[in-house]
């Protein structure tokens, strides 16, 4: 992903490319590591043993080492829908806070904010001047409700999938990487996503709302009780993946 957004930034901004730049030096440091300086393997002895092994089964019998399990899917444990949804409502509300406390200290209105977010798909909402842009409007609060709900609800969820990743620290990938990483995405491309926006976003707060959006959201989903992964979907996710040695004999004898 680093190296793609090097040559991203090379089309879209040179700041695209200096993330990219990062995040390809973290992949690289952090692959490197699992050979230098020793291998990451673990030396097992073979025993040898001295002994003929016969059997009048005219079956395999499987040895069940997880019985509740078909197969160990990584992570083994995930997270419901629900605990990505209740962390995005939570991280949602956090981050409005933060951006209506912008709002209030800029311009001396919570609406100033709405207002700009309203413009990502609200084309009336570009016409708004100054002195309009600080006061209630009814469709653009509607509007920028439902795209802050809408988003926050979907980054939950993603949080929920990728936090069982990131076992050994949930809160640095959920309330710093992935900020950063979406603002540094969203530099670049926000003139052509809310020209309104891009035209008057304070960044250094725009990434603060981010981060604690972040924080919060991986925060409830971390708190949330995990289940085993899902991992007996009868559609497209087991497609290919079965192997004949692993799959119950349907009649007769397998060797």
């Amino acid at each position: 992903m680093g190296f793609t957004l090097i040559f991203a930034g090379l089309l879209l901004s040179g700041s695209l490319t200096v993330l990219g730049a990062v995040l390809a030096l973290a992949g690289c440091v952090g692959w490197f590591r699992e050979v230098f300086p020793r291998d990451h393997e673990e030396a097992i002895p073979l025993v040898p043993a001295d002994r003929q092994v016969t059997t009048t089964r005219r079956a395999v019998d499987r040895l069940a080492i997880a019985p509740e399990q078909v197969r160990a899917w990584l992570p083994v444990h995930t997270y419901p829908v629900s605990a990505g949804v209740k962390g995005g409502w939570a991280g949602g509300v956090a981050m409005a806070v933060l951006a209506c406390a912008y709002g209030l200290l800029k311009v001396g209105s919570i609406w100033y904010p709405i207002n700009l977010l309203a413009a990502v798909v609200y084309a009336e909402s570009l016409k708004l001047g100054p002195a309009e842009l600080n006061a209630f409007h009814l469709d653009s609060f509607a509007i920028a409700v439902g795209v802050h709900a809408l988003v926050a609800t979907l980054v939950g969820v993603l949080y929920g999938a990728m936090l069982p990743m990131f076992s050994h620290r949930p809160i640095l990938l959920g309330g710093v990487i992935a900020p950063v990483l979406w603002s540094g995405l969203l530099h670049p491309l926000m003139t052509l996503l809310d020209p309104l926006l891009a035209s008057r976003i304070d960044w250094v707060w725009f990434v603060a709302s981010q981060i604690a959006f972040g924080v919060v959201a991986g925060t409830v989903v971390a708190r949330q009780s995990s289940r085993p992964t899902f991992e007996n979907a009868a559609f497209a996710l087991r497609a290919g993946i079965e192997a004949p040695g692993t799959i119950p004999p349907r009649g007769g004898t397998q060797s």
